[in-house]
């Protein structure tokens, strides 16, 4: 029972939430206005939006590679399909293994240790983090925020001021941490060992894969094209909305855009933490109310991104751990087996 409950009630409280939610936002929704505008929806910039969140993961991937190029040139495709793959590992076992999937399947394929390519995946993850909380911070600091109750503009200039600090901090311990594991810190190493046997790992091995990813590219050119691929993935993020109003006829500013982007991303990373499902339609909701597009509309623009991105994104995914031979339930093993026995 308590197994039971610890699996099962944190997803079904979420659920009831994210259900009250979507009554709050549509309780008043008119069916038969909303249909009428799915129908009219202009085709041309829902390809568009495709072709968008498509660009989005490929600048993830080119961004992947430039940092794990010191390690081994890996190609920008086969990068992105292990993001991609990652995604839809996760939809199908939602337990938070999609970074675990993509680094064994990248490792796997070009003879890596999985522990080096996951660190780098992870330097990757914590770059985009710092590029989405300076760009919460130039929303708040000259963006155009809507006027709803609570001093709105405050709450995003402390959410991506935390937010900063956290992905900053993390990435310097990471790279201290290294300095630490290379010099052979005693205590640190020690420690290091002792945590890693009480998962069954060897703290040796370990320690010298994910030392070998904690890297940062040597030449310049491929750090400047890190960053420049970070914040290109964020510009393309920022879009979808734009291209899914163009094709239901709503035009929004340049700041509007940025705050939704913003906006739906904290409401995104809060949900996953609360466990509440489709945390991303409620925030970017709520954002679309308080910019006073209609809720037809509204739900409309959201239905254009979530539903081309699941079927994008999971699908492409799905269709990568399939060509490379491999089912669902055997990344998980493999990947986690991988985890807990320090091997590659």
């Amino acid at each position: 029972m308590r197994t039971f409950l610890k699996r099962w009630l944190p997803p079904a409280a979420g659920a009831a939430l994210a259900l009250y939610m979507v009554f709050a936002l549509y309780g008043s929704l008119d069916f038969a206005l909303f249909l009428q505008g799915l129908r009219e929806a202009d085709m041309f910039w829902i390809v568009i939006l495709a072709a968008a969140i498509l660009l989005e993961q490929v600048m993830s991937g080119w961004k992947w590679r430039q940092i794990l190029f010191d390690v081994k040139p890996v190609s920008t495709l086969r990068l992105t399909g292990a993001l991609l793959a990652g995604y839809g590992a996760n939809v199908l076992v939602p337990l938070g293994i999609s970074p675990l999937v993509r680094a064994w399947l990248v490792a796997r394929l070009d003879r890596l240790k999985m522990a080096t390519v996951l660190t780098t995946a992870i330097i990757a993850r914590f770059l985009d983090g710092i590029v989405f909380a300076l760009i919460a911070g130039a929303v708040a600091a000259a963006g155009q925020i809507p006027q709803i109750e609570g001093d709105l503009r405050l709450g995003l200039s402390v959410a991506g001021l935390l937010t900063l600090l956290l992905f900053g901090g993390l990435l310097w311990s990471l790279f201290r941490f290294r300095v630490s594991l290379l010099s052979q810190d005693p205590l640190l190493c020690r420690l290091f060992d002792w945590v890693a046997a009480r998962v069954g790992a060897d703290g040796a091995y370990l320690r010298a894969a994910l030392g070998e990813g904690i890297v940062w590219p040597r030449a310049r050119a491929r750090r400047v094209a890190a960053i420049i691929a970070a914040i290109a993935g964020k510009l393309a993020a920022t879009t979808h909305f734009l291209w899914a109003g163009l094709a239901v006829g709503v035009v929004l500013t340049a700041w509007d855009y940025l705050f939704l982007m913003v906006f739906a991303g904290f409401a995104m990373v809060l949900g996953r933490f609360v466990r509440i499902p489709a945390s991303f339609v409620f925030g970017a909701g709520f954002a679309l109310k308080a910019l006073g597009v209609p809720d037809e509309t509204a739900l409309l623009m959201i239905l254009f991104n979530y539903v081309l991105t699941i079927l994008l994104v999971v699908g492409i995914g799905l269709t990568v751990l399939w060509q490379s031979g491999i089912d669902i339930r055997r990344a998980r093993a493999e990947a986690e087996a991988e985890v807990e026995n320090g091997k590659a």
